[in-house]
């Protein structure tokens, strides 16, 4: 049990820790929204992968057939999903985020939504996740129900502690930013989530 647990927590930390797309869009709305929003749009995208998990631990060939058939097309729309939310970011004035005092215009649900939306886009990350079950060894056919569920909520662990541990150290920094420099930090934000996105379309395009 233990061992399940530590592996689970590490597998969260794996699909959590590289900087992609989720991760700028964390970094920036803790920013300009604060940690809370921050960590719910990371649990957004731990969320979305956490049902790629429960996909892959019960084998459902066919999900895994329909995405490795239309692999083509979802890699476009993935990439421009995430195009788009870097262009929106680049948008983005953070002059118009909720001050201390005043009312929040932007949910924690919403932040949540969007990065589950977003994440969720991308199906592939089915793949991802086979190669680190592969790699750890995670959970066999002889694994118990409990195990399994142990196993789940422990990748949800892993991927809690990041985004916590992250816009902890992103927060520390927010009172130190003006409203100049939260828009910078915005407009490369949204470059490098854009290019991300475009970069991607153009390798789905030329494979």
């Amino acid at each position: 049990m233990i061992e399940i647990i530590i592996k689970g927590i590490l597998i969260g930390l794996c699909i959590s820790v590289p900087l992609g797309p989720i991760g700028m869009l964390t970094i920036q709305r803790t920013l300009n929204r604060g940690q809370k929003h921050g960590i719910a749009t990371g649990l957004g995208a731990t969320t979305s992968d956490l049902i790629y998990t429960v996909i892959t631990l019960f084998s459902l060939s066919f999900v895994l057939d329909f995405i490795e058939g239309h692999r083509f097309i979802i890699q476009l729309i993935g990439s421009l999903v995430v195009a788009f939310f870097g262009w929106y970011i680049y948008r983005a004035n953070p002059a118009t985020q909720p001050k201390p005092n005043e009312t929040i215009k932007h949910s924690l649900v919403g932040d949540f939504a969007t990065s589950f939306g977003l994440t969720f886009s991308n199906p592939l990350v089915l793949f991802v996740l086979i190669a680190l079950f592969a790699r750890f060894e995670f959970i066999g056919n002889q694994t118990t129900l409990f195990v399994s569920i142990c196993g789940i909520l422990s990748i949800l662990g892993g991927a809690l502690l990041w985004w916590s541990l992250l816009t902890f150290l992103v927060s520390r920094f927010k009172n130190k930013l003006n409203m100049r420099e939260l828009k910078i930090i915005n407009q490369i934000t949204g470059v490098i989530i854009l290019t991300l996105g475009c970069v991607g379309f153009v390798l789905d395009l030329i494979k």
